[in-house]
C-alpha cells in the first residue's frame, strides 16, 4: 500500500491534468472521425471540440455512445433549426420571459443563471414554450464553448405551485431535448420552496429524468439555514432574487432583458430576414 501511495504522489498535478487533456482530445479526435467529414463540414460551429466534448462527458466519454448522440442531435438540428431563433421569434415573448428568463448576473463561479417560475400561467402554446426554452439552451450552449465544465446554475421558484402549473407532457418533452440535444450544461438545478404535494410529482418526474441529471438537484426552503448557506455559497445575495433567499428586490425589466437577448442573438450569429427579423423556419 505504502509503494502504491508514493506512486500516486509522485506524479505532478500538472502531468497528470495534461494526461487527462491529451486522453480528451484523442476521443474528440474519434468522434469527429466516427462522424465523418460529410458530417462535420455541414454543423461546423455546432460541431466544435467543446460541443464534442460535452457530449462525451455526458455520455461516460463513450466515444461510440457520444457519436450516436450526435449523430440524432444533429438530424433534429437540420429539422428544428434551434441556431436561427432569435428574440423577435419568441411569442408572447414579453409576458413568457418572465416565466422563464436568463439573469444579467453569473454565480460565484462564473455559471449562467438560468430563472424558472411555474407559477406564472403561460399565455403560449405547447409548441412555442418548447422553442422559448430551445432558443435560451442555444444561449446556454454558446457560454459553453468557453467552460471546461456545465456553465448553468437552474433556479426555479416553486412557491404557490399547483400541479396545473406544469404538466407533465410539456415537462417530459423539455426534459428528453436538454438530456438528449443538449447534455452537459446544467451545473445545478434548484429548486426553491416547493410544496409538500410536489413529493408525488417528482416521484413521477424521476422515471424520466437521467440518473446524472437527477444528482444535479438540490431542494432548498427560504427559511431553512442549511438552505441559506447553500445558496450564500453560490451567489452574491444582493444579486439573487430575494424569492431564492437574495437581497435583490428589483423588478423585471423587460426593455434591458430584450436588449440583452438580441446582443446574445448577434453573439450566436441567427440569421435574419432583409426586413430585420428573424429567418426561422419555426412558426
Amino acid at each position: 500500500m505504502s509503494n502504491l501511495l508514493k506512486a500516486k504522489s509522485w506524479v505532478p498535478e500538472e502531468k497528470a491534468a495534461a494526461t487527462a487533456s491529451d486522453e480528451q482530445n484523442d476521443k474528440i479526435k474519434k468522434v469527429r472521425e466516427l462522424l465523418g467529414s460529410q458530417m462535420t463540414a455541414e454543423m461546423p460551429s455546432f460541431l466544435s471540440d467543446a460541443t464534442i466534448r460535452r457530449f462525451l462527458r455526458a455520455r461516460n466519454w463513450s466515444t461510440e455512445q457520444a457519436t450516436k448522440a450526435l449523430k440524432e442531435t444533429v438530424k433534429w438540428r437540420r429539422q428544428y433549426r434551434p441556431d436561427t431563433i432569435r428574440w423577435e421569434d419568441i411569442p408572447g415573448r414579453e409576458h413568457e420571459a418572465r416565466r422563464i428568463y436568463i439573469a444579467d448576473y453569473f454565480d460565484k463561479n462564473g455559471r449562467i443563471v438560468f430563472i424558472s417560475n411555474p407559477t406564472i400561467k403561460s399565455k403560449s402554446s405547447t409548441k412555442d414554450q418548447i422553442k422559448q426554452l430551445v432558443y435560451n439552451l442555444e444561449i446556454f450552449a454558446m457560454h459553453s464553448e468557453n467552460m471546461e465544465d456545465e456553465c448553468t446554475v437552474w433556479l426555479t421558484d416553486f412557491q404557490g405551485w399547483v400541479l396545473t402549473n406544469t404538466p407533465l407532457p410539456l415537462l417530459r418533452e423539455c426534459t428528453h431535448i436538454i438530456q438528449n440535444h443538449y447534455p452537459g450544461l446544467i451545473s445545478v438545478a434548484i429548486l426553491s420552496n416547493p410544496p409538500r404535494i410536489f413529493e408525488s410529482f417528482w416521484k413521477i418526474v424521476c422515471c424520466f429524468i437521467e440518473p446524472k441529471l437527477k444528482e444535479k438537484v438540490k431542494f432548498v426552503y427560504t427559511n431553512n439555514p442549511e438552505s441559506h448557506k447553500i445558496v450564500a455559497d453560490m451567489f452574491d445575495l444582493d444579486k439573487l432574487e430575494s424569492a431564492f433567499g437574495g437581497r435583490n428586490t428589483l423588478p423585471f425589466d423587460m426593455d434591458k432583458y430584450a436588449e440583452r437577448m438580441k446582443r446574445s442573438d448577434q453573439m450566436r450569429g441567427a440569421p435574419m430576414h432583409a426586413n430585420g427579423y428573424s429567418c426561422s423556419t419555426q412558426t
